[in-house]
C-alpha cells in the first residue's frame, strides 16, 4: 500500500465503500430475525442438497483449470485446486473479477514449476473461454428476464453482459496474436540500447522477450483451437456456473416458501445479475452483486425477504467461502520459487 499513490489511495476507499454501502442497503431490505426464521425451515435434506450441489461445484471449478493444466503437462488435481483458490482469493481483493488473473501465470509457475509461457496461456485461455460462455449465457438470462426489468437495471446488466463477451473475445484473439508485439519489442530494445554503459545488456533483455511472445502464442494457440478442450471446459464451466448456484437457490427459495417458477430460467437469471462482478464498481463485486441480484429478483416476483436470504447464502458458499479458503495457500505463493507443488 506504501507505494501507491493518493489518486489510487482514493479510488480504493470509494470502491471499498461503495460495497459496504451496498451490503448496508441490502440488510436494510429484510430484518436479521426474518432471515434468521427463513433459514430455520430449512430441513436436513435441504440443507444437505445445497452443501453436496456447492462441494460438487467447487469440485467442477478446479476441473477447469485441471482440463487446461494437463494440456501442458501438469495434470495434478490437487495443484489445479491450490491454483483456482490462491486465484480465487486474490480476485475478492482487486476491483474486477478479471484482475486477479493477471497474476495467474505466476501462481501457475509456483505451484507446478511449468514455463512462464505455458503458465500465461493456460491462464489467458481459462480467462478466455469462461467470458465468452459467461457473456453468452448471461445474454440469454438478460433476454428473458428483459421484459419484466427496469430500464436502468437492464441497461447495467446489457453492459456487464457485452463486456464479457468483449473481454473473452480480446484475450482469446490476442492470445493466439502475441507475435505481433515482436515489432514493439524490437522498438523498445532498440531505444534501450542507447542507455549509457549499460544499453548492450538492456537490449538483450529486451530482446528475450521475443522467445517468450513465440512460445506463449504457440502454447496458447494450441489450447485455444482445441475443441475437446473447449468441450471439457464448458461441461465443468456449466456446473459451477450454472447448475450448482441456479440449483441450490431454487431448494433455498422453495424452502422459504417462494418456489420459483419456471425453474429452467432461474440459473440463467442468476448468471445475468451476477455479471456485475465483472464491472470494476468494488472489490469482486462485493455489495453491487447482492443489491443488483436482489433487484432483480424481486422484479421477477420473488418476495424481498426471500430473495435476500437466498442469495446471501448462495454469495457466501459460491464465492466467499472458496475465497477465504484461498488465504491459506496463497500464503504458502513463493513467486520466485522453481519448486513443484505435488
Amino acid at each position: 500500500m506504501a507505494d501507491r499513490s493518493p489518486r489510487d489511495l482514493a479510488v480504493a476507499a470509494l470502491q471499498y465503500g461503495l460495497g459496504l454501502a451496498a451490503l448496508a442497503w441490502v440488510s436494510t431490505q429484510v430484518r436479521f430475525g426474518e432471515v434468521l426464521g427463513l433459514l430455520g425451515r430449512l430441513g436436513p435434506a435441504e440443507i444437505a442438497v445445497v452443501l453436496g450441489v456447492s462441494v460438487v461445484g467447487l469440485l467442477a471449478r478446479f476441473y477447469t483449470w485441471q482440463v487446461l493444466m494437463a494440456r501442458v503437462g501438469a495434470a495434478s488435481f490437487r495443484a489445479a485446486a491450490s491454483v483456482d483458490l490462491t486465484v480465487y482469493f486474490l480476485n475478492q481483493l482487486l476491483p474486477s473479477r478479471l484482475s486477479g488473473r493477471v497474476a495467474a501465470p505466476f501462481v501457475l509457475r509456483s505451484r507446478t514449476g511449468m514455463s512462464y509461457a505455458d503458465g500465461a496461456s493456460v491462464s489467458g485461455v481459462h480467462t478466455g473461454i469462461y467470458a465468452v460462455l459467461y457473456g453468452v449465457v448471461a445474454a440469454v438470462g438478460v433476454a428473458a428476464a428483459a421484459p419484466r426489468l427496469s430500464a436502468g437495471v437492464l441497461i447495467l446488466l446489457a453492459l456487464s453482459t457485452g463486456l464479457y463477451l468483449a473481454a473473452g473475445g480480446a484475450v482469446l484473439l490476442a492470445g493466439v496474436n502475441l507475435t505481433l508485439l515482436d515489432r514493439l519489442v524490437d522498438a523498445l530494445a532498440a531505444l534501450a540500447r542507447r542507455i549509457p554503459r549499460i544499453g548492450a545488456a538492456a537490449a538483450e533483455r529486451v530482446a528475450g522477450l521475443r522467445e517468450f511472445t513465440a512460445a506463449a502464442s504457440a502454447s496458447f494457440r494450441r489450447l485455444a483451437v482445441d475443441p475437446g478442450l473447449w468441450g471439457k471446459y464448458a461441461a465443468g464451466w456449466t456446473v459451477f456456473s450454472v447448475l450448482a448456484p441456479g440449483l441450490r437457490v431454487l431448494v433455498l427459495l422453495a424452502a422459504f416458501g417462494a418456489p420459483f417458477e419456471p425453474a429452467a430460467l432461474l440459473p440463467l437469471y442468476l448468471v445475468a445479475a451476477y455479471s456485475v462482478t465483472l464491472l470494476p464498481l468494488t472489490p469482486g463485486g462485493i455489495g453491487v452483486t447482492e443489491a443488483t441480484t436482489t433487484v432483480v429478483f424481486v422484479a421477477l416476483g420473488v418476495p424481498e425477504a426471500a430473495a435476500v436470504s437466498a442469495i446471501l447464502v448462495d454469495r457466501f458458499l459460491g464465492v466467499y467461502l472458496p475465497a477465504v479458503a484461498g488465504w491459506y495457500p496463497s500464503m504458502a505463493l513463493d513467486l520466485d520459487a522453481d519448486s513443484v507443488e505435488e
